[in-house]
Parts: C-alpha cells; sequence; structure tokens
C-alpha cells in the first residue's frame, strides 16, 4: 500500500488517529509527528501507559482502552510488537493499521489485511500527508508527486 492514491485516500477517510507509542518527549519522532498532524486537523488519541496526557489529549495504556472509534492505528513500536497490536486495531474497528518508518511485520500485516483493515508498512503518517498534500513543497522541497490532477485539501 504505498501508491499515491492509496496513501491520499487513507490519509483523506482518516479523522482519529490512535498512536501506539506516542512519546510525552517534545524531541521524539512520534511527538513531532503526532504534533504535525493534530495542528492539521486530526484528532489525536495517545496511546502509552507511561504518560496520562499528551499534546492534550488522554492518554490510553493500550487500544482496546479507547471508548470511542479509531480510524487509522499509527504505530511507532518495534516491529516485534506489531502482532498484538494488529489484533488490538481489528478488535477496536479500525479501518488502517499504518506502521512508521523501520516497522515492518509481515506477520500483523496479514493478519490485518486478513480482517479487511488496509495495511501500511515502514512510512510514516506525517512524511506522506506533507509530500501528498503539499506540506513539503512550502519549504522549497521536491515533494516527488509529479500528477496532472488537480491536488485538493482534505
Amino acid at each position: 500500500m504505498s501508491d499515491i492514491l492509496t496513501l491520499r485516500r487513507l490519509l483523506r477517510r482518516a479523522h482519529t488517529l490512535a498512536i501506539v507509542g506516542l512519546s510525552g518527549d517534545w524531541y521524539r519522532p512520534s511527538y513531532f509527528a503526532a504534533k504535525y498532524m493534530q495542528e492539521h486537523g486530526y484528532r489525536i488519541v495517545p496511546v502509552n501507559p507511561k504518560y496520562p496526557e499528551i499534546l492534550g489529549e488522554k492518554s490510553y495504556p493500550d487500544l482496546v482502552s479507547i471508548p470511542f472509534p479509531v480510524d487509522l492505528v499509527d504505530v511507532f513500536r518495534k516491529p516485534k510488537d506489531c502482532v498484538p497490536i494488529a489484533r488490538d486495531a481489528i478488535a477496536i474497528g479500525a479501518k488502517t493499521l499504518w506502521l512508521q518508518i523501520g516497522v515492518v511485520n509481515e506477520e500483523a500485516r496479514k493478519i490485518a489485511e486478513d480482517a479487511g483493515l488496509d495495511v501500511v508498512m515502514d512510512r510514516c503518517v506525517k512524511i506522506e500527508y506533507a509530500r501528498l498534500f503539499g506540506g513539503l513543497n512550502w519549504l522549497g522541497v521536491n515533494t516527488g508527486v509529479i500528477s496532472s490532477r488537480r491536488q485538493t485539501a482534505l
């Protein structure tokens, strides 16, 4: 799941992102990515038992403790931790399991896809959002997206 149209569709349909392994430390990549997505209109749901709150949102110890629907589960954990996270993503009715850069787990992918979830691995939700919706080109960086189609905002 890495083609431009699919990634764009997944990011457009998601409104609530549960971020597993979200750190409360401002200098961590998970915090930076979550803050960016929050500033771009997404509801962020921290999943980390270490913190009671991150980015002004209540933090949950695990996915199954979240009492409302989640569209996308974004994983900042080691690949070996992903199978139970995939099962929990299914249990809560998420539509997408997104494993961050450097996180690849084929068993988790198969489990999630067999249950009907879309799966993205080894990609950063923040980088893909910026690349596909114009955030990177504000800085003069070539986004690598070449298309004759007009890009629309969320």
